[in-house]
């Protein structure tokens, strides 16, 4: 797909990917056999029908599609459009690298709200936080404490508006004045649940409303699992504050671990069913969240920090405890020498000379900056 585009050439995109059941592979299936996808859409059907995967039920599809838009498709197409409603396509600059290279990618990525987002989005430099709809009193106060710590630290918060945990961290970082980051499993005009649309509205008018799902979809079940990719995509780290065995926040804690994403859980009361998942994640040995201070030291200042920048001190951390070196620093080589070829906490700890609570910022930082690996048990290997 070329990387620039015409007004027409992304208008026969949007009109081709609005129709059921083609992906990104159909569509550039299409463009590679007739030229463009407008010779593809004035092809006759015996001409589509000549081409591999394009069996019957595909190609009524297409044909009702076709003459759903009449004579002069780009014509109705622009008179249908919505006002304020954006798009980015696969050959858009603006259009996220990782998100682009996912297995299945998006035909379309809908949005509406501060366009200026999708720089530091493009750059991963975003947290996703995820959890269950059905959230305990301490899982919703965690979400949103840890909603209030990234936004000041000018950090923007990717979840995807859903109930409970996902409202949660949205209301947190708006109450801090941040820039949420909303991926919705329903097209952008729906609202869902129906009272989350003060939510919606107000995560719109201060951050980003996002979906691959077009203007006029039907709420499927299907479509909020496929969001969760998208989330994971956006962000350069994962926040898993609770959830139960079957999920789709723990798919997206597997998904984040899977593309070395630094990962870190709530813990959480090991009889709550609603924590089951969450809980067994944290034994897998990634990194336990215990306070938001603790995961903004790790981070550090976020793309949309302020000059006068969110120092330790104003989150309410101790003050007398550093933030984590950059890792370019003596102190930050230091501890890549004592983990050597893997190294667990409690053998750093004793090599180092440093108790296990200052030296696991350092070793998250070092993480999210690609230099380290979490393993199981609390142990850290060369990434």
């Amino acid at each position: 797909m070329a990387l620039a585009w015409g007004v027409d050439e992304r208008l026969w995109w949007l009109l081709w990917a609005a129709a059921p059941g083609l992906g990104v592979g159909a569509l550039r299936q299409l463009e590679g056999e007739f030229g463009s996808l407008q010779a593809a859409w004035e092809a006759p059907p015996e001409a589509l029908q000549a081409m591999p995967g394009f069996g019957p039920a595909r190609l009524r599809a297409i044909g009702q599609h076709r003459a759903r838009w009449g004579a002069d498709p780009l014509r109705a197409w622009r008179a249908a459009g919505q006002r304020g409603l954006g798009q980015l396509l696969p050959g858009d600059p603006a259009m996220p690298a990782a998100i682009a290279a996912l297995q299945r990618p998006p035909l379309v990525l809908h949005w509406r709200g501060r366009g200026s987002l999708w720089a530091p989005l493009r750059r991963r430099q975003a947290v996703a936080v995820v959890g269950t709809r059905r959230a305990s009193a301490h899982g919703l106060a965690m979400a949103e404490a840890i909603g209030v710590a990234l936004a000041r630290a000018g950090w923007p918060v990717v979840s995807g508006l859903a109930e409970g945990i996902d409202a949660a961290v949205h209301r947190g970082c708006l109450r801090a004045g941040g820039r949420p980051v909303a991926v919705l499993g329903t097209a952008l005009e729906r609202v869902y649940p129906s009272h989350h649309q003060l939510l919606q509205q107000q995560v719109g008018r201060s951050g980003l409303l996002i979906s691959e799902q077009p203007p006029g979809t039907a709420v499927l079940a299907g479509h909020f699992a496929a969001r969760n990719r998208l989330q994971v995509a956006l962000a350069g780290a994962l926040v898993l504050v609770e959830c139960p065995e079957r999920s789709g926040a723990l798919h997206s804690a597997h998904l984040a671990r899977e593309l070395g994403l630094p990962v870190w859980v709530v813990p959480a009361d090991a009889g709550k069913r609603s924590a089951a998942g969450s809980n067994a994640f944290l034994a897998r040995g990634v990194a336990a969240l215990l306070a938001p201070d603790h995961l903004v030291r790790a981070l550090g200042p976020g793309p949309l920090a302020r000059a006068a920048s969110v120092g330790v001190a104003s989150l309410g951390a101790p003050p007398q405890q550093a933030p984590a070196p950059s890792p370019g620093s003596p102190a930050a080589q230091a501890v890549l020498a004592a983990v050597g070829s893997g190294a667990s906490l409690l053998q750093l700890s004793q090599q180092l000379g440093q108790a296990s609570a200052e030296l696991l910022p350092q070793l998250l930082a070092l993480e999210l900056a690609g230099l380290l690996q979490a393993e199981p048990g609390l142990c850290w290997r060369p990434a």
